[in-house]
């Protein structure tokens, strides 16, 4: 089975861990695997905004601890490396910039082609969260904001019909505001791909509001970093589902 083929499986819900190469420290990391261990974590996400030296470190740190997949979540070229199990490569079909859509893209694809990572074109929607995100200020793109609901949901259904394999729902990390359930549920009524939501996650009320909106896969990052034990009780939760 690949990994695109567990996650398609929607009737399952499940929860990823970012973890942000810019904010790397051995220690939460070990403790999260005891979590991945433990099956409280369903797969890694691993990238950030800016170039870091650590993505080849972390991958191969995770993959001879645990056997939890590890997937790329990269927010530019110089965070691939070919030790991960899949990658998200995001088309951010939001914004306008080229570079972003396609140009990178074009850049990797002879290396991606010649590794064994598995592929999951994705588009990745930047939503509107109270204030300007990392994501945002890198890629040079405005998000759409967050009461366009229809322009949300038109943007979904257009990845789907560009033969998009998932829809990516972004606040940006450590948003201030989470992606409203509306939004989540009314692209969720509209696309038959599986669908990710992150950004603004902090508590259990808005995970579960997350999730009762439409959302498959729930990621969380900075409200880990801040507290690992949150994720004992943010997955007890994604699995009542």
């Amino acid at each position: 089975m690949t990994f695109y083929s567990e996650i398609l499986n929607i009737k399952k819900k499940k929860l990823a861990v970012l973890i942000d190469p810019d904010n790397f420290e051995e220690k939460y990391i070990s403790k999260l695997i005891n979590f991945a261990n433990q099956n409280l974590i369903d797969f890694f996400l691993v990238g950030g905004s800016l170039v870091n030296e650590y993505i080849s470190k972390i991958t191969n740190y995770l993959k001879s601890k645990t056997k939890t997949p590890v997937v790329l979540f990269p927010g530019s070229l110089m965070q691939i490396t070919e030790n991960a199990d899949a990658i998200f490569l995001l088309s951010l079909i939001s914004g306008r910039n080229a570079d972003f859509l396609i140009g990178n893209h074009v850049v990797a694809a002879q290396f991606l082609k010649k590794s064994k990572i598995e592929i999951i074109p994705t588009g990745y929607i930047l939503i509107e969260s109270g204030k300007t995100t990392s994501v945002e200020y890198i890629s040079n793109t405005k998000p759409i904001p967050s009461d366009k609901i229809d322009i949300a949901v038109s943007t979904a259904i257009a990845g789907e019909m560009l033969g998009l394999k998932s829809i990516y729902l972004e606040a940006g990390s450590g948003a201030d505001n989470s992606i409203n359930s509306q939004l989540i549920s009314k692209v969720k009524q509209n696309i038959s791909i599986p669908l990710i939501v992150g950004g603004g996650i902090k508590s259990s009320e808005v995970l579960q509001k997350t999730i009762n909106a439409g959302a498959d896969i729930v990621v969380v990052g900075t409200a880990f970093e801040k507290n690992p034990d949150l994720v004992k009780e943010f997955s007890s939760i994604v699995k009542m589902y």
